[in-house]
């Protein structure tokens, strides 16, 4: 698909004229099999992730969507004790929003929005040199499930499938998000 009828299904999905797809027979993500390099350098557990409900998100330090930190921050404060883990992939693939070095984007998020979950290495996250997660996601996702912009919402449930995706006007706080993760908690 083109990043035209990527962006054009995303703004469907957010105007609530789409469902977002996602292929049910889709093999589950293993977590143990993917490079994690965390933004600090030290490589993050996969037994982190395992067992877990994971809301992964493509961010950007300098993106209209930046704010959205707050929000995932107060998604990862509320159910993290539930079995929720937010996890941010800084990525400057989309307008050139993310170019600065992992130490100054670590700092941006911790001082600027109190971030404490956990964050990737800065990484591709679309086309040929994607990180592997995002893949795996696209091909989870079925039609539009690839990020067209910063702040792509994955909703990845406990045995390791794709429960949804959400484009980047979702915010983290939507009643629509929060729902599908108090589901994917409870389940």
């Amino acid at each position: 698909m083109t990043p035209l009828l990527d962006l054009l299904a995303s703004l469907a999905v957010a105007a609530g004229l789409a469902k977002p797809g996602v292929d049910a027979a889709a093999a589950p993500i293993d977590w143990g099999s993917l490079p994690l390099p965390g933004i600090d350098g030290v490589a993050i557990d996969p037994a982190t992730l395992r067992g877990k409900v994971v809301l992964a998100v493509n961010t950007a330090s300098a993106c209209g969507f930046t704010g959205q930190y707050a929000g995932l921050q107060e998604l990862f404060d509320r159910f993290n004790d539930r079995g929720l883990v937010v996890l941010g992939i800084p990525s400057n693939d989309f307008g050139g929003q993310d170019p600065k070095p992992n130490a100054d984007i670590r700092e941006f998020c911790q001082t600027r929005y109190g971030v404490t979950f956990p964050l990737l290495a800065k990484q591709m996250v679309s086309g040929s040199g994607a990180h592997p997660l995002y893949d795996w996601a696209r091909g989870a996702s079925g039609r539009g499930g690839a990020p067209a912009w910063n702040f792509h919402k994955y909703l990845i449930g406990r045995d390791g499938r794709l429960i949804a995706w959400y484009p980047s006007m979702v915010g983290p706080t939507s009643s629509r998000l929060i729902a599908a993760i108090e589901t994917a908690l409870a389940g």
